[in-house]
């Protein structure tokens, strides 16, 4: 049975059991969304953990999530539905001769020649569901205008079937990079929540969760030098899950600091461009090898 949360310590509660630390914002962002049937528009750098509150509030509520990835040239057909033009091929083909065209039309444009895509799957499951719509601003204002009605409503409309309606209310939770502006259309009809990179002491539980046979001392330092490098100007910032990856990296190969030879051979996991290498090895890494230098003096 799907979880029913009764109030937003404990939504924050069960969202920290399956493994994601929510801020206070984000707490009630996600029990309104639940208690309301609200969509939520989370919005914030790449890698803050956006797509993974979905991930995080399918888990703790029991619910199947329904995932649309975003991409640009995303149409329609490929998140709604489409007709299974195969099926009714076949199935005009094995009509008997004289049987009128409006018989044949309406057997034909019937649900069981529908092929849903996951707005629809959303919208058609019987047991309720979590619904991503990930990185919505990788489409273009016209996908946008088409996502108003299911926001609004919770409802399609086909015209060859008419309305259909959602037998649940799903969770909706539409993950933006904010990579452009999203319309006010869209923004009005949703809760709104940005996720920004974690202050250090809450990214450093959140190692610790994931790694939590790091030694102390090591986690710290690694979250320390991850925010270090968030300060310069890259391309691309280190994401949190990065910084987990840094950490079961450097676990298994059992580094006792991090000081800059162990950062030079595993800085690659968490920066990935080229020119970034470069400036982090220079500005960061030149920093810990100087305090080595200071601390051996």
């Amino acid at each position: 049975m799907p979880v029913e949360p009764q109030s937003v310590e404990e939504i924050a509660e069960g969202l920290r059991g399956v493994g994601y630390l929510p801020g206070d914002s984000t707490a009630l962002v996600a029990f309104l969304a639940a208690k309301l049937g609200k969509p939520v528009l989370v919005e914030g750098p790449a890698g803050v953990g956006k797509t993974e509150l979905a991930k995080a509030l399918s888990r703790y509520l029991e619910r199947r999530l329904v995932r649309l990835q975003c991409y640009e040239g995303l149409d329609e057909a490929k998140a709604l539905y489409e007709w299974n033009y195969r099926k009714q091929l076949l199935r005009i083909q094995t009509e008997e001769r004289g049987t009128g065209w409006d018989q044949v039309q309406e057997d034909i444009f019937s649900e069981e020649f529908l092929l849903p895509r996951p707005l629809m799957t959303a919208i058609d499951a019987e047991e309720p569901v979590v619904l991503l719509i990930d990185e919505i601003d990788k489409t273009d204002q016209e996908f946008e205008a088409m996502l108003l009605e299911l926001l609004s409503d919770f409802q399609i409309s086909v015209p060859e079937l008419g309305r259909i309606e959602a037998r649940t209310r799903p969770v909706a939770v539409l993950t933006s990079n904010n990579s452009r502006e999203l319309t006010e259309a869209l923004k009005r009809r949703c809760l709104y929540l940005w996720l920004d990179y974690p202050e250090l002491d809450l990214e450093l539980q959140i190692v610790r969760l994931h790694a939590p046979e790091l030694d102390d001392t090591v986690a710290r330092k690694l979250v320390e030098v991850v925010h270090r490098v968030r300060e310069l100007d890259l391309k691309k910032p280190p994401s949190i899950a990065e910084s987990i990856d840094w950490a079961r990296a450097l676990l298994l190969l059992g580094a006792e600091d991090v000081d800059a030879d162990v950062f030079r051979e595993t800085m690659s996991i968490i920066v990935k461009h080229r020119t970034d290498l470069d400036t982090v090895a220079e500005r960061v890494g030149v920093q810990l090898g100087g305090l080595a230098d200071a601390r051996r003096g």
